[in-house]
């Protein structure tokens, strides 16, 4: 298994207070990818929301291979998401991608 670091971009189509931005990270918290070499030197954030809406999280998974990591950080933002309160056409999600990679050899 191979340890990624995924950015799924978003936008949230409604506003989100404070108190629900908590509750997804909190929801996040244990794939924060601080936990990894790349997330502890590039001190990434779990979740970075900009004025206009406009989001990133970035998730630490551990998958066989880029696809699987890409698609099960995915359904973990979705899901923080929807239980956090947000219907898929309140927070729409773009593709994720690999931030980085931390392999066992």
């Amino acid at each position: 298994m191979t340890t990624y670091v995924i950015t799924v971009p978003g936008t949230f189509l409604r506003g989100v207070p404070g108190d629900v931005r908590s509750e997804i990270e909190r929801r996040l918290r244990p794939q924060d990818p601080r936990n990894t070499d790349l997330g502890e030197s590039e001190e990434l954030r779990l979740l970075t929301v900009e004025e206009d809406g406009m989001f990133a999280a970035r998730v630490e998974v551990e998958a066989a291979d880029q696809s699987g990591a890409e698609d099960e950080a995915v359904r973990l933002v979705s899901r923080a998401l929807r239980d956090s309160g947000f219907a898929e056409e309140d927070a729409a999600l773009g593709a994720a991608i690999v931030t980085g990679i931390d392999r066992e050899f």
